[in-house]
């Protein structure tokens, strides 16, 4: 049984963590939807939210921006902005405040210097190359019947799987932090505090997706190469 068809098989793997990524990211749609049509009852924005949020952390050198498309919301460590979409900067919705604020909780980890972040940040490099190069690399060594570079994907790849195990500390304090400032702060009151809990839960499952993804494809890699040493 050649290299190519094990790992042409062993696809099969990919598939229940391909259905819980669609799941994920039909969740965190759903929810964000849903959460969006409920207004505030303090009637403050996503940038409003985040600008509080950062003046309660003693932060003023960032700037809050937004930014076209929908869920695009994000934190750039370079420029120090937090760039909210659309459906988030100016809105009043519970979702809105939700993402904003964990936007806002990731540029608290870089004032503060959060461990993890910078790992994460750190393994940036490498993971660019390794999910560029990991697995073409692995597949031309299955062709050519080269263990070196089998090995040489698979370590490339693993940098990808790191990244993706950072994130999750990463993510999920992000969100302990946008949830811990809203209850202590009233930024919403109690029912809409669940509501954008369950918006922040969401959305680290598809984290959750990325991670097991990664791995899958590692787990696949590897079977590979013990194909090869037969």
């Amino acid at each position: 049984m050649s290299s190519y068809f094990v790992y042409y098989l062993t696809g099969i793997i990919m598939i229940p963590v391909f259905i819980f990524a669609l799941y994920c990211q039909s969740k965190v749609r759903r929810t964000f939807a849903r959460y969006s049509m409920l207004r505030s009852s303090t009637a403050m924005t996503g940038a409003q939210a985040a600008q509080r949020l950062l003046q309660l952390n003693g932060i003023t050198d960032v700037t809050i921006r937004q930014v076209s498309g929908r869920l695009t919301d994000y934190y750039d460590p370079r420029r120090k902005e937090i760039c909210l979409s659309q459906d988030v900067f100016a809105s009043t919705s519970v979702a809105a405040i939700g993402v904003a604020c964990h936007e806002a909780g990731h540029a608290c980890q870089h004032a503060q210097g959060y461990v993890p972040l910078k790992l994460r940040n750190a393994a940036i490099p490498i993971t660019q190359i390794g999910s560029y190069l990991g697995v073409p690399l692995a597949l031309i060594g299955m062709f050519i019947y080269s263990q070196p570079l089998i090995y040489a994907g698979i370590i490339l790849y693993s940098a990808v799987a790191l990244f993706q195990l950072l994130t999750l500390p990463v993510e999920f304090n992000a969100s302990s932090r946008a949830l811990q400032t809203i209850e202590s702060n009233g930024f919403l009151n109690e029912q809409e505090f669940k509501g954008a809990k369950k918006v922040l839960t969401a959305a680290a499952l598809t984290y959750v997706a990325a991670l097991a993804s990664a791995l899958a494809t590692l787990l696949r890699l590897f079977l590979v190469s013990n194909r090869n040493n037969r």
